[in-house]
């Protein structure tokens, strides 16, 4: 009987504690949009990039990681980020959790994102204002238009940020990386920055509301590979050599 009473109080706890989380990033959210409007109207004629709307973003996403006693997130190999220069960034996924600790990368991009995000209340609508990409998977015709936005992002002078993998790992492991943001690093001679995320699977599980306790959420910043490293290789080789890359430094100290 302990036992299950235990067991019945520590849901009780996840069960409140999921509920403050997502009062408070809807909330916090819905608090902050009319802010974003703001600087949106303010800043759209002399900011085409919308850089200070990003990095207002970036701080309203570190709001919300803040106020949750449940996580601590790390970031390392920050220093390793030029801002003067533009990447294509590619970063493993493993929940929803992701975009947020991402923000905490604090440059300037634009993300690669599921439409159906674009029409989640104020978050989505902060990512239509940013002026993100959206991707309806599984239409051919959406991806050709999304390697169309981001390649005119960059040449725009902004860094584009993709999920190679396509959709979240449930456990963690890292999929096979799909091609398109090798593609794109080739077609616009860019830099490749890998971002590998680690512990945000057991954060937030996929297909699940709960959240979960979890003290070591790390963000690892990989070193930038020129274009020059691989202007010779196709899209699949290169996405090869940079999931292996991720794949060891997922498995780092494990």
């Amino acid at each position: 009987m302990g036992g299950k009473r235990k067991a019945g109080i520590g849901r009780y706890l996840q069960v409140m504690a999921s509920c403050y989380f997502w009062v408070t990033l809807f909330g916090v959210s819905a608090l902050l949009f009319p802010a974003a409007i703001l600087l949106y109207l303010t800043t759209v004629f002399f900011d085409q990039r919308r850089y200070l709307l990003h990095q207002f973003t970036c701080r309203w996403a570190d709001i919300i990681v803040g106020i949750n006693p449940y996580w601590k997130v790390q970031v390392e190999g920050r220093e390793k980020i030029d801002p003067s220069r533009v990447y294509v960034m590619v970063a493993n996924h493993q929940s929803g959790m992701d975009i947020l600790v991402l923000f905490k990368l604090h440059t300037h991009f634009k993300w690669v994102a599921k439409k159906e995000l674009f029409a989640i209340p104020f978050i989505g609508w902060n990512m239509a204002l940013n002026g993100y990409i959206p991707i309806e998977r599984g239409r051919g015709k959406s991806k050709l238009q999304m390697m169309d936005k981001a390649a005119a992002s960059i040449l725009a002078g902004n860094s584009v940020i993709v999920f190679p993998e396509g959709t979240r790992s449930s456990d963690g492991k890292l999929k096979p990386y799909k091609t398109g943001a090798f593609r794109l690093a080739l077609d616009t001679c860019s830099p490749i920055l890998p971002v590998v995320i680690k512990g945000t699977h057991l954060a937030i599980k996929k297909e699940s509301l709960l959240i979960h306790r979890n003290d070591h959420i790390n963000l690892v910043i990989l070193d930038p590979i020129p274009y020059e490293a691989f202007c010779g290789m196709d899209a699949k080789e290169l996405s090869q050599l940079v999931f292996e890359r991720t794949n060891k430094e997922l498995h780092s100290g494990n």
